[in-house]
């Protein structure tokens, strides 16, 4: 039997799940098509949590989506009664000379965000259980911190099923384009829509080889959890916050709902397959994990490593997202590139995809399919 709304939306990650949403609740009748589940262990959208930041350099556009974005995820942590944000505070640690932190600072200020300029002394008199090594000042964004990722996934879909979201679990065959799509295979069920919105993450370019082929590009991210003593609540909130270090690329949350301290690189790592490889733990990654937690955490230089995460970032060539029109397809549009940053804009880019699919927002050109390339120069963080 077949299905037919107005907008078809494949993918249930934070950006799919948001612009179903989104578009349900400007009055269209949505589909959201999902092969294994909100939040699942495979979708860059999967695992315990995501930091976020209101700071991103001179890069308003995201600054502004952060600010945007957190208001939404609060509203539905309220209406679900779930605890989807921890507002643990973000640390950003800079350089003598950092024109990144420098410019995130002053992009902060005029868009409003509240931030503190600490130096050496007061960033060891508030959080001594970190060594700073070389860092001499850091900025610190006090109203930022964690969402729960996986669960808050989940919670978006459930909001969209209960405004009207028509929910289907199945798997989506890539679509033969030859101008307008009018249908889609959906583990044999045929879906017809006026417009497609693909969101599926890591799937994007498998869907979609032609046009995305090397403009998107899938990486292995490993985290590790590291227990903490008991009794020892200076690795939880509030007395350690979320920290960044972009220069090392590496990155600390605190323990959070006794999942125990996550540490992880930012660097990209190797390429991976996300439907074929396992989701094990490198052990080249473990030793310079090892050696980054001795260094900046002293207190958990042998502290047991209680849980490991491995996902995938589905990186384009300079860390923006796409939100376009597929060129081939008017009515169909590709949303992702989350680059590893994206969760935290879920709302911001839903809002922003049912905005473009009536004709109410505006086109933000460095979201084209037109800025992205095959030469990985990476400039947003």
């Amino acid at each position: 039997m077949s299905l037919r709304v107005d907008v078809a939306v494949v993918g249930a990650g934070a950006f799919g799940a948001w612009t179903a949403w989104h578009l349900r609740r400007a009055r269209l009748t949505v589909a959201l098509v999902e092969a294994q589940g909100p939040g699942h262990s495979r979708a860059s959208s999967g695992g315990e949590t995501r930091v976020i930041r209101m700071g991103y350099g001179s890069h308003e556009i995201y600054t502004r989506w952060s600010v945007r974005s957190l208001e939404l995820w609060k509203g539905l942590a309220e209406r679900a009664h779930d605890r989807l944000f921890h507002e643990t505070g973000v640390l950003w640690m800079a350089r003598e000379s950092d024109p990144l932190t420098v410019s995130t600072a002053q992009t902060l200020k005029r868009v409003g965000v509240a931030h503190e300029r600490l130096d050496r002394a007061e960033l060891e008199r508030r959080w001594p259980q970190i060594d700073f090594g070389p860092i001499p000042w850091a900025i610190y964004e006090p109203g930022s911190g964690v969402l729960m990722a996986r669960r808050a996934v989940q919670r978006v879909v459930a909001d969209a099923i209960a405004s009207g979201v028509l929910y289907v679990r199945a798997a989506v065959a890539p679509p033969a384009l030859r101008g307008r799509l009018h249908t889609i295979d959906a583990s044999g069920r045929p879906i017809a829509a006026e417009t497609f919105v693909f969101a599926c993450g890591p799937w994007l370019p498998l869907l979609f080889p032609e046009a995305l082929g090397g403009r998107i590009f899938t990486t292995r991210q490993e985290v590790f959890y590291f227990g903490t003593r008991p009794g020892d609540l200076s690795f939880a909130p509030p007395a350690m916050p979320v920290w960044i270090d972009f220069l090392d690329q590496f990155y600390a949350l605190p323990d959070l709902e006794g999942k125990g301290l996550k540490f992880g690189l930012d660097r990209h790592g190797p390429p991976i397959d996300v439907d074929r490889d396992d989701r094990l733990i490198s052990p080249e990654t473990f030793a310079v994990i090892r050696d980054l937690v001795g260094q900046r955490l002293p207190a958990l230089r042998d502290a047991p490593i209680v849980g490991t995460e491995v996902c995938a970032y589905e990186n384009t060539s300079n860390g923006d997202f796409v939100i376009d029109r597929h060129p081939d397809a008017p009515n169909v549009w590709l949303v992702g590139g989350g680059s590893g940053h994206g969760f935290k804009h879920g709302p911001a880019v839903g809002e922003h995809v049912a905005g473009r699919l009536r004709g109410d927002s505006e086109t933000e050109p460095r979201f084209s399919l037109a800025t992205k390339s095959s030469e990985k120069r990476r400039v947003i963080f």
